[in-house]
């Protein structure tokens, strides 16, 4: 399916956007990152350092990056339009090194966080918060065919979303900066602050979609580290009682340490389960699985033999334990067709079936005051940390759930603490280098000025 997108995409060309989705690039400096080879192949290679391509732009020295759970459908090839040598990753922060001359609200030697979504910050769903449908950064008339609109661009995350370069890497342009950029303050280290860039504030659009609130019944499908991240999100919204349906050994510990019910289906029915612990039905079921995860027959048989490319299973098991007229949230992801979707349940007991990318940039200044306030600690998923070169390896224990691999904090390996006051000092050294010019330079034209007069 990848081939054939690959191909559709090339016939079908590009539309204009309102920044180039690729950056223009150093031939002569080069930088480390990670990118995709291929099914299961991810390599850490040399790839020429990124330059600021637009007045609005920044170019970012990345401290801290991750592997995401939904980087696996990429490892895996389930995602359209992958190309050999795209650059991986979505949620990363840094230091900023560079700045456009557009740029208005950032300065060298910040350290902010970027959504994994790239916003124009001024099209109409931009102006209705709706930031990952932003209409003018997303290039691929391939997305436009298959949806009937395009969504915004995203970082490292094929073609289909724009094709343009990630965060695993030592360097990344930042279009539109101002707007894609959030500013940290010194008191929250990295590993608290990464996550603000998409897995914590799509956990809180999860349970906005579901409309979770005090009291309420909440089943979660998929306790990786957006379902987890929802169980806390729904502890701090008091809902009533709190169901994650895993059967992963290791995340099912840290689900019970953080003190929530489980359903271990390589162990129990679900729905059978979900109807004895819940009668009647949960008020909100949350998806945070996404598309590759068959558990019956057909749908495995149907998704080896490419006949769909998503499965619906977990949308049964949902439909058939949500109470009449209750919600569903779905931010797992999903790309194509499935077979056999549920829709007369859906129809028959009205529930109400919200989805969708998280608009990161909506959420992410709540979720810091959380973090700030010592509410929200989204460190207790991440199980293994390591160098940007180790990501290789940690890609393969991650998609094959081996050593216990939940969630992956990654540095550069060329880290040092010391980078940001590094950068500044750079910066500092260049300004007053341009203003001691400027000063001999306007001292020669007084003194020609005053030569001329004699």
């Amino acid at each position: 399916m990848n081939a054939i997108s690959k191909v559709a995409d090339k016939v079908l060309g590009k539309v204009e956007t309102s920044t180039p989705a690729k950056p223009e690039v150093d031939e002569s400096n080069l930088m480390n990152a990670v990118i995709w080879k291929g099914k299961k192949d991810v390599r850490y290679v040399r790839k020429p350092k990124p330059c600021i391509t637009d007045p609005r732009d920044i170019l970012l020295k990345v401290t801290a990056t991750s592997i995401c759970g939904s980087d696996l459908h990429l490892y895996s090839n389930a995602i359209f339009d992958m190309h050999e040598g795209d650059i991986l990753g979505h949620e990363f922060m840094g230091i900023i090194e560079e700045v456009g001359s557009e740029v208005k609200k950032l300065e060298i030697g910040q350290r902010v966080v970027v959504a994994f979504d790239i916003a124009c910050g001024t099209c109409e769903y931009c102006e209705r918060e709706e930031y990952t449908a932003c209409d003018t950064t997303n290039p691929s008339k391939l997305a436009e065919k298959m949806y009937g609109h395009r969504t915004s661009a995203f970082y490292g995350y094929s073609h289909l979303t724009g094709g343009v370069p990630g965060g695993q890497s030592e360097y990344v342009r930042v279009p539109f900066a101002d707007f894609n950029c959030l500013p940290i303050p010194d008191d929250i280290p990295d590993e608290k602050a990464l996550y603000l860039s998409d897995v914590v504030p799509t956990a809180l659009h999860g349970c906005m979609l579901g409309d979770v609130k005090e009291g309420c019944s909440v089943a979660i499908w998929g306790l990786g580290p957006v379902g987890l991240l929802v169980a806390r999100w729904c502890q701090i919204f008091k809902a009533g009682r709190i169901i994650g349906i895993d059967r992963v050994p290791e995340r099912i510990q840290i689900a019970e340490k953080l003190g929530i019910e489980i359903i271990n289906f390589g162990e129990q029915d679900t729905v059978k389960t979900l109807q004895q612990l819940v009668p009647g039905g949960v008020d909100v079921a949350i998806e945070c699985a996404g598309f590759e995860y068959s558990t019956t027959r057909k749908h495995k048989v149907e998704r080896a033999l490419a006949l769909e490319t998503d499965t619906a299973d977990i949308f049964d098991e949902m439909f058939t334990a949500v109470l009449k007229f209750g919600r569903v949230s779905v931010i797992g992801v999903y790309s194509g067709k499935a077979n056999h979707f549920p829709v007369g349940q859906m129809m028959e007991k009205g529930l109400n079936v919200r989805c969708g990318q998280s608009p990161t940039q909506k959420y992410w200044k709540y979720a810091l005051k959380m973090i700030q306030k010592g509410e929200f600690d989204p460190t207790f998923v991440v199980t293994r940390r390591g160098k940007l070169s180790e990501a290789p390896k940690l890609y393969e224990l991650f998609n094959d759930k081996k050593e216990g691999v939940i969630k992956v904090f990654l540095r550069p390996d060329e880290y040092t603490e010391d980078d940001r006051a590094h950068i500044k000092n750079l910066y500092f050294k260049y300004s007053s280098f341009l203003l001691e010019l400027f000063s001999i330079s306007y001292s020669c034209r007084v003194f020609c000025f005053e030569v001329d007069c004699l």
